[in-house]
């Protein structure tokens, strides 16, 4: 290399020489040299000194086109200022010179260089296009030459000379044809016949290689399509097509894409499908061909149950002429889906079924089928709800509806049964078969009154066909034996007045019922000191076959009302008259008295001068016929109104001293007593009352002589003898402390009672309880158990049962006849009443009698003294009924017990001092 340099150098220095010579420098410089190179000493090749250049400014003289190099400014050497490019500065022209004018001043001169760039092969071949496409046809002859353009190359010279190679084939070759012509010929020529169905398109690379050193080369791409004749039939990939569809596949669905191929192109290898024919041949129109892509698809519903295989016999043919074609067969199998839910026929039915029916006894026969095969046919069954029917399979796909449990109509009147079949698939598929099953009557229930006891209140004087009460018995059976009619079975009158006056008499003389609605009817008007207690039986009978009954025991119970007035009672002794007015006079001295009523109906009494005050003159003794609150008397003096010496207890009757009387008060006074009971409104009577003031002796004498005109064998009601003055109050001490003890005991009962009233016990519920008696009134109301009433004499007159139970628990009737499906249900009517309030009292009319038996000295007793206070309303109010039945009833049992001793001691008192 470095020998190469030399020659170059030395040749350029021989140049240089030679221009100076001729007066021209001449270069050479290879191109592609790098920027700074230096093509020559200019300067020194000009005969300049050193440093000369500089001073005498060597430049050269720029041109039109931008120079490749430039002279050094201090060397005066000229370099290569930017790349050289023989192919760009003059192409293919050859040699390449480019002429330079170098100006030198001081003096002026001009010299002309000439540069030479010599050729290197920095250029490879070129061809028009990297790829060339032929055409040649598949019938073509081995020889065929087809002509190719060759490359081309940028450089000149042997760089330039090129020669052409191609890749491996056993079908073509390349050649170059030599001729006189300065451009040579190429040519592609087959050697072997074409096959357009084994080798349609053949791919080979065409390399130039020029001769440079090192050489470069160049490519071109050969695509040598072999175009098609028809001498290839279609062929399907596969002969036969085996595809499953399910038979649910909609319309439209691909059942499958046939592909045939044909090896030949263009529209030999264009094929049109069709079906040929199809197994069954009934169904031609289910399915479609696309003639262009091979697809069949549905056109209509498949049906397992109807065709589970189809065959398909498909044509393909190409557009050649002749056309060609090839076969094959689409065989498809439906599959069978859980489409057709289970069916359920009713095939018989037996109804209404009687509510009476045995267990076992066939309802309904049902037929059960299912058109799927497989699991999807099979078909299970069930009763829903499960009771009070099942079924029985008889054998395949037949089952029979029958009665598991007994039937009750009153309970469940209709069925609404449901029969549901489900098959095995996935999902399953049901059926529902809804049967309406009626029961049918029987008369197996009998009518059933609301209540056992009903208590029924009443007032006296009512209206002749008044109504008193309804009583209604539900009977859960329908038509004739659910239809109830009532009667009254049996029954007495009870209380005091009814079994003195007319005895015994039948409930149907009093009351009536009808006998479809139940009301009861008062067949006359009562009364109250007739009858009190009214109980007896009412009868409800359904119009079944053989009829039932139920009973239910009414309590009628007869309110008082005040239609009695009072009646005063004549002396004791003497034979009483229907509204005659008496009077009777009580002292507990010898110095007052009461004599004989007089035959004007004038009570005459007898005082002595001196009478201390609150000395008893006389007793005022009536009676009233009713009862409670219409019977508690009330004693007012009404004449004379201004203040005088006697006065009346309010309650007692008794005509008393007002003030110690003296000789300036008259010897004969003249009193008007009314007597008023409670009612409403209030019924009086009127006791007129003479009392005659006389010396002590001389009253003592007339009383003498009223106790002679009585008889010896008589007792008075309020007069004694002075002799039994002593037994009396020795009596009396007994009596008291008699009192105190039973006080004492009834107190205990009462804090007894008390204490388990309030005490924190489990809820009990409260039951009816045994029957009982009712009196009532305005101000409240007064309870006593019926085992435990007395009847008491008061002095002559008749006996009166005051004390009696108030316990009413009689429900409301229904406001009418209701339909059937609207009668309230028997837990409505059959609800368990309250226990009664067991409040208990004394009788206003008791209190009366016992004080017109009882002497002053025990009333005063009772009183709290002789100049004490009125005695007041005995009350004593228990609390309601208790939760602990046991307690309770201990408790009662000791206050009654109390009250029965209480009740004795006070007649025994009472029959003494008479």
């Amino acid at each position: 290399m470095g020998e190469r340099c030399c020659a170059v150098l030395r040749l350029l220095v021989l140049q240089a020489a030679w221009a100076l010579a001729g007066g021209q420098v001449r270069y050479s410089v290879p191109e592609e040299a790098k920027a700074g190179t230096v093509v020559g000493r200019l300067a020194q090749d000009l005969g300049l000194e050193a440093g000369e250049a500089e001073a005498r400014r060597l430049r050269l003289v720029a041109q039109g086109r931008r120079a490749s190099v430039e002279v050094s400014g201090a060397s005066g050497a000229l370099l290569v200022s930017s790349r050289l490019d023989r192919e760009e500065l003059c192409g293919k022209s050859a040699p390449c010179a480019l002429r330079l004018e170098v100006l030198l001043e001081r003096p002026l001169r001009v010299f002309h260089v000439q540069l030479e760039v010599t050729d290197i092969n920095d250029n490879a071949p070129i061809f028009p296009a990297a790829r060339k496409n032929l055409s040649i046809a598949e019938l073509s002859v081995p020889g065929s030459r087809f002509p190719l353009e060759g490359a081309s190359d940028a450089d000149i010279g042997a760089n330039a000379q090129l020669s052409y190679t191609l890749s491996t084939s056993e079908h073509f070759t390349i050649e170059e044809e030599n001729s006189n012509s300065r451009i040579k010929s190429l040519y592609l020529i087959i050697t072997k016949v074409l096959d357009r169905e084994t080798i349609p398109v053949h791919r080979l690379v065409l390399t130039a290689t020029d001769g440079g050193r090192p050489s470069l080369t160049g490519t071109m791409e050969l695509v040598i399509s072999v175009l098609d004749v028809n001498d290839n039939a279609p062929q399907f990939n596969q002969s036969v097509y085996n595809v499953v569809l399910p038979e649910n596949a909609t319309e439209g669905t691909l059942v499958e894409r046939v592909n045939a191929t044909d090896s030949d192109t263009g529209i030999y290898s264009e094929i049109i499908y069709e079906i040929d024919s199809i197994v069954p041949s009934s169904i031609a129109d289910l399915f479609s061909i696309d003639a262009n892509t091979g697809d069949i698809r549905l056109t209509g519903a498949l049906d397992f149950e109807t065709v589970t295989l189809y065959e398909l016999h498909i044509k393909g043919a190409d557009k050649g002429t002749p056309p060609l074609s090839g076969h094959c067969k689409v065989v498809l199998e439906v599959l069978d889906v859980n489409d057709n839910a289970p069916e359920v026929w009713v095939t018989s039915l037996s109804v209404p079924v009687p509510e009476d029916a045995s267990v076992g006894t066939v309802v309904a026969l049902l037929s059960v089928s299912d058109r799927d095969s497989g699991a999807n046919g099979r078909v299970r069954c069930w009763v829903w709800p499960a009771a009070p029917f099942g079924l029985e399979a008889t054998f395949a796909g037949s089952y029979s509806l029958v009665l598991r449990e007994a039937l009750d109509r009153e309970r469940v009147s209709e069925y609404e049964v449901e029969v549901r079949a489900e098959d095995g698939g996935a999902p399953a598929l049901g059926a529902r078969r809804g049967l309406r099953v009626p029961v049918s009557d029987v008369n197996d229930n009998a009518p059933l009154f609301a209540q056992a006891v009903y208590t029924v209140l009443a007032r006296e004087n009512n209206a002749a066909g008044a109504e008193l009460a309804r009583l209604w018995a539900r009977d859960p059976d329908e038509a004739g034996n659910g239809r109830v009619s009532y009667s009254v079975w049996e029954g007495a009158a009870g209380g005091v007045g009814a079994a003195a006056g007319s005895g015994w008499r039948a409930a149907s003389s009093y009351v009536s019922v009808d006998a479809e609605s139940g009301r009861v009817w008062a067949l006359q008007p009562l009364d109250y000191e007739e009858l009190q207690v009214l109980q007896f039986e009412v009868r409800a009978v359904d119009a079944g076959e053989p009829p039932l009954c139920g009973n239910a025991t009414v309590q009628l119970f007869v309110l008082d009302e005040n239609d009695n007035a009072p009646a005063l009672l004549p002396p004791a002794g003497s034979a009483p008259e229907a509204g005659a007015v008496a009077a009777e006079a009580a002292s507990s001295s010898s110095s007052s008295f009461v004599g004989p009523v007089s035959g004007s109906g004038t009570l005459w009494a007898w005082a002595a001068w001196g009478a201390p005050a609150g000395q008893v003159v006389a007793k005022i003794r009536a009676v009233d016929a009713d009862s409670g609150y219409n019977a508690w008397l009330r004693y007012e003096l009404w004449e004379p109104r201004a203040k005088g010496p006697f006065r009346v207890g309010l309650y007692s009757g008794e005509v008393s001293t007002a003030r110690p009387l003296d000789e300036a008060d008259g010897a004969r006074h003249t009193l008007l007593i009314v007597v008023r009971d409670h009612g409403e409104p209030a019924r009086s009577a009127t006791a007129t009352l003479s009392v005659s003031l006389l010396e002590a002796n001389e009253a003592a004498l007339a009383a003498g002589s009223s106790l002679a005109s009585s008889g010896s064998g008589s007792r008075s009601a309020v007069g004694v003898d002075v002799g039994g003055a002593a037994a009396s109050a020795a009596t009396n001490v007994w009596l008291v402390v008699a009192i105190c003890a039973v006080s004492s005991l009834f107190l205990l009962a009462l804090v007894l009672y008390g204490a388990s009233r309030w005490a924190p016990r489990a809820a009990v519920l409260s039951g009816p309880g045994p029957t009982t008696l009712v009196c009532a009134s305005e101000v409240g109301s007064w309870s006593y158990s019926q085992r435990h009433s007395r009847s008491l004499c008061v002095a002559d007159g008749a006996a009166k049962s005051d004390l009696m139970v108030f316990s009413p628990n009689f429900p409301p009737p229904p406001p009418g006849a209701a339909p059937k499906d609207t009668q309230p249900e028997p837990s409505a009517l059959l609800h368990t009443p309250k226990h009664p309030n067991p409040d208990w009292r004394y009788s206003a009319s008791l209190r009366a009698g016992m004080q017109s038996a009882v002497h002053m000295e025990e009333a005063a007793v009772l009183r709290g003294g002789a100049a004490g206070p009125e005695q007041q309303w005995p009350t004593v109010s228990s609390a309601t009924a208790g939760k602990d039945v046991q307690i309770q009833n201990i408790c009662e049992e000791l206050m009654l017990t109390a009250v029965d001793v209480l009740m004795l001691l006070l007649n025994f008192s009472s029959v003494f001092y008479v």
